[in-house]
């Protein structure tokens, strides 16, 4: 089969894990990475990994299946960043939904559900670390079973997380790190710092761990 593993950018923090899984796959199968929606040619399997845009019906005609892998319980948890913004609700447990992609965002039939379990110390990296681990075994699971897998329609009421800005990552000066230390485990240091304003000033916060 040709498969196709499909992120927004080079810049992606899904690019290393892709590579892997590229590997993985091209044991026996014909697998590229590719960045942009207009460098998709015909193939068998798309996966969408990590990609934020919606991809024009077009491109999706190009093959057979268009896979996206949604770090929510779907049809909860429709829209972006899933992952971060359940850790900040105080979630250790994480659904994963491997699906068909359709016209209408998270819509399609669900292949697959699996989850991760976290410990509640991870940051931002080790978070995703696992989430990656658990994807790129949810697309080889889908890829070995691909000729008698069958989807299930989505049931249930949807909900929906919106897109997270720099703005999220503000913090209040009133509480304490306890109180909000599962909004700093989903900071990105260099892309969306933690920051607060005091008197007038804005002040940025990174956070790491101590190996």
């Amino acid at each position: 089969m040709k498969i196709t593993l499909i992120l927004d950018s080079k810049d992606s923090w899904f690019v290393d894990h892709a590579k892997k899984l590229q590997l993985i796959l091209k044991k026996e199968h014909t697998t590229e990475i590719i960045y942009n929606f207009n460098e998709m040619t015909k193939g068998d399997i798309a996966f969408f990994l990590s990609v934020t845009k919606i991809c024009p019906p077009e491109k999706l005609a190009l093959h057979t299946h268009n896979i996206v892998i949604h770090a929510s319980d779907l049809p909860k948890g429709k829209g972006w960043s899933p992952m971060p913004w359940q850790i900040i609700e105080g979630k250790n447990e994480i659904a994963l939904s491997l699906f068909e992609a359709a016209e209408k965002v998270d819509s399609g039939v669900i292949y697959i559900k699996d989850k991760v379990v976290y410990e509640g110390h991870e940051l931002i990296d080790e978070l995703r670390e696992k989430m990656a681990a658990k994807m790129s075994e949810m697309a080889v699971n889908y890829v070995e079973h691909y000729d008698t897998i069958t989807g299930e329609e989505q049931i249930g009421e949807e909900t929906f997380y919106q897109k997270r800005t720099p703005h999220d990552s503000e913090l209040d000066i009133t509480q304490s790190l306890l109180q909000q230390f599962n909004l700093l485990r989903t900071i990105d240091n260099e892309r969306y710092p933690a920051f607060f304003y005091k008197d007038g000033f804005k002040y940025l916060l990174k956070i790491s761990k101590e190996s």
